[in-house]
């Protein structure tokens, strides 16, 4: 018996566990982590219903979100919009 592959998308059931997912990756991650973040996220709520609420088509979308892509910010701002969530900016803390 193989063991199954775990999946984060199976586990973002709410606003809430999304947002702090993205957060967690936003705080302690780089770019390419926060692109494949999104990219789960879109899963999890469906990529068709993201691609419509940004106005991208499915195939745009899936390549923006791939392994290795460099989506431009504005697709970003996009898609987080379309998934419901907004970056927020807060001060580091004084070194």
């Amino acid at each position: 018996m193989e063991p199954s592959k775990f999946e984060i998308s199976d586990y973002l059931d709410s606003n809430e566990m999304i947002a702090e997912y993205l957060n967690e990756v936003l705080e302690n991650g780089n770019e390419t982590d926060l692109v494949k973040a999104i990219g789960h996220v879109a899963k999890a709520i469906g990529m068709t219903k993201i691609a419509e609420k940004s106005g991208m088509s499915r195939p745009s979308l899936y390549k923006a979100l791939s392994d290795g892509a460099k989506p431009q910010f504005a697709t970003i701002m996009k898609v987080l919009r379309a998934i419901g969530a907004q970056i927020t900016v807060n001060p580091l803390p004084a070194a």
